[in-house]
């Protein structure tokens, strides 16, 4: 099979794969759309992904394709079945798995990220991992399940109340998802803060109150009950801890560099009595988000402003950084 091979820092080639024998509780899938996430974009940088990456691998954890083969024990799904992945495996044994907590998994793996994963025109994955949608989804939105199950898990995170006035700084596609779960979610007033007017036009389209240009116009201060930091940049999150009102609670979503440093004022947290958290993958959260595809609750296709073929893997990965892309994805015909 033809497959976009990570071999190490700005070093991922095409090539011929052979394909491994398939487990006896796995699915073979013929890869139909994958998304070019953060994540890869800092793994291609020789940045940490979710997990630690062992090259050589196959990168691309935002996946959908159709069943061609089933193992020997797999009773749930069968050949023709359009799934999307779920691309996070747990351990189920160590503390985290057992309190509830297996994003914070000691011994977490995933697909595309030290397992080969969806930059391949086929991968196997455990049958546990996949999700039945039906024929009306495209594979294209049902790759971003992934993407929109983490951000579900960050919305929960962040306890959105009805009638509050919500903050998102960065409007890439993880912002635009945020935009539209927080409307969703009983916002009364949603603001995004972008530079690009492509993705500011998005958002008012996806159900933003408004949008601002942060290059020629701030935020107000101590305006917002919650912010969620979607850039991952310094100048955004400190910013989101200078726009949040008393009481009121940041989210911090993005994946900046590893090696980025932010100056924090710690009076200011005790005075303003503000919850700061963080939000990793998406524990339990990926049934919710296919529902919400198949059910019609969200837009992702918007979102999707670029396409290539596997062969051109290195253009897209140069495109998805880009001002004038939002989510670039691979498709496989």
């Amino acid at each position: 099979m033809k497959a976009a091979v990570f071999y190490g820092t700005e070093d991922i080639r095409v090539e011929e794969k052979e394909m491994e024998p398939l487990g006896e509780n796995e699915l073979l899938l013929k890869v139909k759309a994958c998304g070019i996430c953060g994540t890869d974009i800092h793994i291609l940088k020789g940045e940490k992904g979710s997990a630690s990456v062992t090259p050589p691998v196959v990168l691309g954890h935002e996946f959908s394709g159709e069943v061609v083969k089933v193992g020997s024990k797999v009773t749930q799904f069968s050949v023709g079945d359009r799934v999307s992945v779920d691309p996070n495996i747990y351990c189920g044994e160590c503390s985290f798995c057992k309190s509830g907590k297996p994003q914070l998994c000691e011994q977490l793996t995933a697909l595309g990220i030290n397992i080969d994963g969806g930059f391949a025109e086929y991968c196997k994955i455990p049958a546990a991992n996949a999700m039945k949608f039906p024929s009306h989804i495209p594979f294209e939105a049902a790759a971003l399940a992934e993407p929109l199950s983490c951000c579900i898990h960050g919305i929960d995170l962040a306890e959105i109340s009805t009638g509050q006035k919500v903050a998102i700084i960065g409007g890439g596609a993880i912002g635009l998802i945020m935009t539209q779960l927080a409307v969703f979610n009983g916002a009364s007033y949603v603001l995004l803060s972008e530079p690009i007017k492509k993705r500011r036009d998005l958002a008012l389209q996806l159900g933003a109150d408004k949008v601002i240009d942060p290059t020629k116009e701030m935020i107000g201060t101590a305006e917002f009950d919650t912010v969620i930091e979607c850039a991952g940049n310094k100048n955004a999150i400190e910013t989101a801890l200078k726009i949040v009102k008393r009481g009121g609670t940041v989210l911090f979503f993005s994946v900046p560099s590893p090696n980025e440093q932010i100056m924090i004022n710690p009076y200011e947290i005790y005075q303003k009595e503000l919850t700061i958290k963080g939000s990793f993958i998406n524990p339990s959260t990926f049934g919710r988000a296919m529902d919400l595809i198949i059910h019609n609750k969200i837009k992702l296709e918007p979102l999707i402003s670029h396409t290539f073929g596997v062969d051109d893997i290195k253009a897209a990965f140069e495109t998805q950084p880009n001002p004038n892309a939002v989510k670039v994805l691979i498709r496989f015909d």
